[in-house]
């Protein structure tokens, strides 16, 4: 269903447009994080811990400028994360101010045991389109993120 608004050419194509790019990412989303409820992790739960696994120990803030969280969310999804023995906090030894987020060995196992069927599920579900619909996918959805900021 498109946009039932009355206004511009222009105006009614953004917002078709917006509906179909808002519609399309809940779908998708759903369909390939519903399997992080057998871990009981939300989905910010997640991209902290694939994050730092990949990334490394970071802060508090830069690790939700990776993952579009702010910083208070953030700090509920460390206390949640921390209180699972995920991951903990630890003063830099150069820096007494900076505490970084490091992955426990549990949090880094769990991950590791996620990461596949996340991975698949991200494959099936864009299997709908060909690589290279994925890959002009990809650019636009850059191109309309990076205009944003």
């Amino acid at each position: 269903m498109g946009t039932q608004y009355n206004g511009s050419e222009e105006e009614n194509l953004a917002l078709d447009c917006y509906i179909k790019l808002f519609r399309a990412a809940e779908s998708v989303g759903q369909s390939i994080n519903a399997h992080l409820r057998e871990y009981d992790l939300t989905i910010s739960q997640f991209g902290a811990l694939e994050a730092i696994y990949h990334l490394g120990p970071m802060q508090s803030g830069e690790l939700g400028q990776k993952i579009l969280k702010t910083s208070g969310n953030m700090t509920m999804v460390i206390d949640h994360l921390e209180k699972r023995g995920l991951v903990t906090r630890q003063r830099r030894e150069d820096d007494r101010r900076c505490v970084d987020i490091h992955l426990t060995e549990v949090g880094r196992e769990l991950i590791a045991a996620i990461l596949p069927t996340h991975v698949a599920g991200v494959v099936q579900s864009l299997s709908a389109l060909t690589m290279a619909e994925q890959q002009q996918l990809a650019a636009l959805c850059r191109t309309l993120g990076l205009a944003q900021t």
